[in-house]
């Protein structure tokens, strides 16, 4: 009579494991729901406009000289680093939101780049980057005879 009942508690302490893995997987995945990932800085707007993509990017508080961009093929990759503030004399943070140190976002287009004629601009925080498109990836106008 007591076989049953000790063959079902069993089985249930071997799929506890299993369980409390499957639980904090899922807290896992939802702890992090609405946080942005470290691959998606800088923010960014992409649009197409007269045969080539426009890129603006918000950065920050980011020297110039510290940025570099490069493209290949069809990728564009924006990186750089942000240096971190630090409080003057005994001043605490009391929030700190921005971040700091290294970021490199690869941005990949559905058109190759015309390397040598990309032009970039860095005003206010915001770089703005336009992205020719290779002539020959232009669509091209046939004409019916």
């Amino acid at each position: 009579m007591f076989t049953p009942n000790l063959w079902r508690l069993r089985r249930l302490s071997e799929t506890m494991p299993e369980m409390l893995n499957l639980q904090r997987e899922m807290n896992r995945l939802f702890s992090t729901m609405g946080q942005k990932s470290p691959t998606e800085y800088p923010a960014v707007n992409i649009w197409e406009k007269s045969g080539a993509a426009v890129i603006t990017a918000e950065l920050p508080g980011i020297d110039a000289e510290k940025l570099d961009i490069s493209v290949s093929g069809d990728t564009v990759t924006i990186s750089g680093a942000a240096l971190q503030e630090t409080p003057a004399g005994e001043t605490t943070y009391l929030r700190q939101e921005r971040g700091s140190g290294s970021f490199k976002r690869n941005i990949q287009l559905p058109f190759q780049i015309d390397a040598q004629d990309v032009e970039a601009r860095y005003e206010k925080g915001i770089l703005v980057i336009a992205l020719p498109r290779v002539k020959e990836d232009l669509p091209k106008k046939i004409k019916i005879q």
